[in-house]
C-alpha cells in the first residue's frame, strides 16, 4: 500500500550517549535474521525504483553509511576509540553491497564492538563514582563532541568521561545534594540505562542500521520496523484498539503516566496514575506474563488487542512498597480516541480601544486522517479538514471575528488533507505543485467549491512546522488570503510515500515493516518550492528553537532549492498590503509588553547559552553563573511561571536540579508539565493582538474579497 504524506524526518535513535551495555556472550550477540535480509534487499529494490533522487550505490554512498552507522550508535563519541574505526575501514567500502545481497554481518560486527566499548566506559564510570572530585581546578567541559575526534586511548576516553560524570555530579551538588545523595542518584541513573540498553535486540540494530543507509539516501527516507510502523498508522487515524493508558518505564517497572479519558482503563476506576504493571495476561483464565523490567515498546503491544476482548493486569499501586500486594484488573479493549492529538478550538477576547475582538484559535498538532475508515466510507472517517470546519461552525455561532490557525510544531501528515484544509479558506483553484524526478508536474487543486470561513485569517507557524504545514502557509500567503505569523518554518519541500512492504510482500502477519521514501518535490503556486528556505512570515517573532541545528538546512545531503513554472490562480485577498500597518502596530505594543520582553530576554540568553562551547567545572564560577541567572529570571518573574511560546523548547538551566525527568517524582513532573501548558502563551497572544487589528483595519477599509459572505461547499 501507498500512502503520500508529508511527514518532518522521523528521529528513530535507539542510542544515546548515557546508555550502556554490558556485552552478552558470542552465543548471546544479535545477530541477523533472514527476515531482515529480506527487507533489506526489497527495501534497496524499491529505492532503486522509486526515489526521487536514488544515489549511485557505490563505495562513496557506503562511505556515508558507514559514517551515519557510527553516529547513531555513538552520537557523542563517547565509547569507540579511532583504533575502532580503523579496524573496520573494510567495511566503509561495503556496507552498501551488504544491504544490496542481504548480507548484514558487518553492521552486526560493529554493534559488537561497540557493546565491548561501553562495557569497558561502565568500569571507567564505576571508578568514577568511586572517587572523590576537587571542585577548585580550574578546568572546563565540553557538552557537544558530535564533531570532536575520536580518542585514541583508553586513558583520553576516561579523561573524557571523568569531565562528564564531575560535570553531573556538580549539578547535582548545586541543587544541594550532598555527596552520598548525588553517588547514589548517579549509580542508579547508569544502572538503569545499563539494564534497559541491555535489552537492545537484533531487530533494534537493524533499524537503526537501515535508518542510517536510508538517511544517507536522502533526510526524510527512512524505515519503520513493525511497531513503529503500526505507531505511525494510530498518529494518523487518532484512534487504537486498548486501554486507554499513556506508559512510561520508571525504576525497572512500565507505569501509568496517564489516563485517557473516555478510556476503558479511565472508565474502570481501578487504574490510578504511577500504578504499575507487573504483568499483563490475554483474558481471564490466561497465564500471567510477568513483564517486571520490560521495555515500553515490549508491554504495549500486550495491552493492545481485537475490539471487545480482555486483557487482565497485575497492578502494584502507586505508592506501595515493592513487596505490597497486587491486584488483578480487567479491562475490556475497546476504541480510544486520541483527542489530545487531535484539533482543538478556543476563543480569545481581546479589547482594542473600548472594542472586543473575538478570534477564534484552531491548534492543530498534524495533518491527520483515518484512511482506512474514509476506504470503508467515504463520507464517515475521522480527518483534520472535517474537525477543523465543526470548529468554525462553532465560532462562527460564537460570532468570532477572525481565525488563526496555529501550527506549531505541526510536522506534517496527509497531503490529501494539506488541500482540503486549504479548501476551507480558498474558493477554487491550485493549492501545491508537484514534480516528479522525471519532471512531470501535477497541480493538486482545492477539491470543493466554497468556503466555510472567509473572514480575516492568520496562520502561526515555528521552525518546527514542516511540509503539509508549509503547504497551507504556503497557499494561504500566496493567495493573499491571510497572514502568516512566526518565525521561518521547517524548510521541508519533499513528497513522501508510505509503502507496506508486509502488503507488497504478501505476508501472513507484520514481520518487515513499511518504508518512507521521497517521490517527489512540491512547489508553491507561485513557483518556488519551501525546500531549504520554507516559508517566511509577513510578520516575524522571536523564537526559543535553534535555527542553525533544526529544520532542513541543517542536513548535508538535503535537496537544494529551486523555481518552476508557477501556476495560473487569482488572488484570494489583499491582505498583505495590511502588513505595513500591522507590523508597526505589533511593535509598538510589544515594547510595552512586559510578558513580551521577558520572552525576548530569555531567548537572548539561550542564545548566548548556545554558542558557549565549553562550561566551567569549577564550583565557585558556576555558582556565580547560576545565581546570575537565577536574578534574572527573578526580575521576570517567580520560577515556573516565566511567559512561554506554547512549545517546551527552552534547555536553560535556571532553576536546574541535576535530575533526568525520570529522576523526578511522578507527581513533580506531571505538575510541571501542567505548568508549561497553563504559562501564558506570549506570541499565541500577540498572534491574536494581530489579527484584533487586522479586524480593526479591515472594518476601516473593507476588502471586498475579505468583507464577503461564506460560499457555502458544494457537495
Amino acid at each position: 500500500m501507498m500512502r503520500r504524506l508529508f511527514q518532518s524526518n522521523w528521529f528513530l535513535a535507539f542510542f544515546a550517549a548515557s546508555l550502556f551495555l554490558a556485552r552478552p556472550a558470542l552465543a548471546e550477540s544479535p545477530r541477523p535474521t533472514q527476515t531482515h535480509a529480506e527487507t533489506a534487499i526489497y527495501t534497496v529494490q524499491l529505492l532503486s525504483r522509486y526515489h526521487y533522487q536514488a544515489p549511485p550505490f557505490d563505495s562513496a554512498f557506503s562511505a556515508q553509511i558507514f559514517d551515519r552507522y557510527l553516529k547513531a550508535l555513538d552520537p557523542a563519541r563517547l565509547f569507540f576509540l579511532q583504533s575502532d574505526i580503523n579496524a573496520f575501514s573494510w567495511a566503509r567500502s561495503s556496507l552498501n553491497n551488504a544491504i544490496l545481497e542481504g548480507k548484514l554481518e558487518a553492521p552486526f560486527l560493529i554493534f559488537d564492538r561497540y557493546t565491548t566499548r561501553v562495557k569497558k566506559v561502565h568500569g571507567f564510570i564505576q571508578e568514577l563514582l568511586a572517587s572523590k572530585f576537587d571542585f577548585t581546578v580550574d578546568e572546563s567541559f565540553a557538552p557537544d563532541r558530535s564533531e570532536a575526534p575520536w580518542a585514541t586511548s583508553d586513558n583520553e576516553l576516561r579523561e573524557i568521561w571523568r569531565k562528564r560524570i564531575k560535570n553531573d555530579w556538580l549539578r547535582l551538588r548545586l541543587a544541594g545534594n550532598n555527596d552520598n545523595t548525588i553517588r547514589r542518584t548517579l549509580t542508579k541513573r547508569y544502572g538503569h540505562a545499563l539494564v534497559r540498553s541491555s535489552k537492545l535486540n537484533s531487530d533494534d540494530i537493524f533499524q537503526v542500521f537501515m535508518n542510517a543507509w536510508a538517511g544517507a539516501v536522502e533526510p526524510h527516507t527512512s524505515y519503520l520496523g513493525p511497531r513503529a510502523a503500526e505507531d505511525f498508522a494510530i498518529s494518523m487515524k487518532l484512534s487504537l484498539i486498548g486501554i486507554g493508558a499513556v506508559l512510561q518505564e520508571r525504576d525497572g517497572y512500565v507505569i501509568v503516566r496517564e489516563l485517557i479519558p473516555g478510556g476503558p482503563a479511565l472508565r474502570s476506576g481501578k487504574i490510578n496514575v504511577g500504578d504499575r504493571i507487573a504483568g499483563v495476561a490475554q483474558g481471564e483464565k490466561a497465564a500471567m506474563t510477568d513483564v517486571a523490567g520490560w521495555r515500553v515498546d515490549e508491554v504495549v503491544p500486550l495491552i493492545r488487542g481485537k475490539q471487545n476482548s480482555v486483557v487482565v493486569l497485575d497492578i502494584l499501586p502507586a505508592d506501595a512498597l515493592d513487596d505490597a500486594a497486587h491486584r488483578r484488573v480487567s479491562l475490556v479493549r475497546d476504541t480510544v480516541r486520541l483527542e489530545n492529538q487531535a484539533a482543538l478550538g478556543s476563543v480569545h477576547e481581546i479589547r482594542e480601544n473600548g472594542q472586543l475582538r473575538k478570534i477564534g484559535v484552531i491548534k492543530l498538532p498534524s495533518f491527520y486522517q483515518d484512511v482506512d475508515a474514509r476506504r470503508k466510507s467515504p463520507t464517515q472517517f475521522r480527518s483534520a479538514t472535517r474537525d477543523v470546519t465543526r470548529i468554525i461552525e462553532d465560532f462562527k455561532r460564537d460570532k468570532v471575528d477572525a481565525v488563526l490557525i496555529d501550527l506549531r510544531s505541526n510536522a506534517g501528515g496527509s497531503l490529501d488533507e494539506a488541500v482540503s484544509l486549504t479548501g476551507l479558506f480558498i474558493d477554487r483553484g491550485p493549492v501545491v505543485i508537484q514534480q516528479t524526478s522525471y519532471g512531470q508536474t501535477h497541480i493538486e487543486r482545492v477539491p470543493t467549491p466554497g468556503t466555510v470561513w472567509q473572514g480575516p485569517l492568520g496562520v502561526l507557524i515555528n521552525r518546527a512546522s514542516a511540509s503539509a504545514s508549509e503547504i497551507f502557509a504556503a497557499a494561504i500567503q500566496d493567495y493573499g488570503r491571510g497572514i502568516v505569523i512566526g518565525e521561518g518554518s521547517f524548510g521541508k519541500g519533499t513528497v513522501q510515500t508510505l509503502i507496506d512492504l508486509d502488503e507488497q510482500k504478501r505476508a501472513p502477519q507484520r514481520r518487515y515493516g513499511e518504508v518512507k521514501m521521497t517521490i517527489a518535490q512540491f512547489f508553491r503556486i507561485s513557483g518556488g518550492t519551501t525546500q531549504l528556505r520554507g516559508v517566511s512570515p509577513d510578520i516575524a517573532l522571536p523564537s526559543l528553537i535553534d535555527s542553525k541545528s533544526f529544520g532542513e538546512s541543517s542536513y548535508d545531503n538535503a535537496l537544494p532549492w529551486t523555481r518552476i513554472k508557477p501556476a495560473e490562480f487569482r488572488s484570494a485577498g489583499n491582505i498583505t498590503s495590511l502588513v505595513p500597518a500591522l507590523a508597526l502596530r505589533h511593535e509598538q505594543r510589544t515594547a510595552q509588553d512586559k510578558d513580551f520582553l521577558q520572552f525576548k530576554e530569555k531567548v537572548a540568553e539561550l542564545q548566548a547559552l548556545r554558542e558557549t562551547k565549553t562550561i566551567s567545572l569549577k564550583e565557585s564560577t558556576r555558582r556565580a553563573e547560576r545565581d546570575r541567572m537565577e536574578a534574572r529570571a527573578k526580575a521576570r518573574g517567580k520560577k515556573g511561571t516565566e511567559p512561554s511560546d506554547g512549545e517546551d523548547q527552552s534547555n536553560d538551566e535556571v532553576g536546574d536540579d541535576g535530575l533526568l525527568a525520570s529522576e523526578r517524582s511522578l507527581s513533580n513532573e506531571l505538575a510541571a508539565e501542567k505548568a508549561r501548558k497553563t504559562a501564558r502563551d506570549v506570541l499565541l497572544v500577540e498572534s491574536a493582538n494581530i489579527l484584533a487589528d487586522m479586524v480593526g483595519l479591515l472594518r476601516n477599509t473593507p476588502s471586498p474579497e475579505i468583507a464577503q459572505r461564506e460560499k457555502p461547499r458544494r457537495p
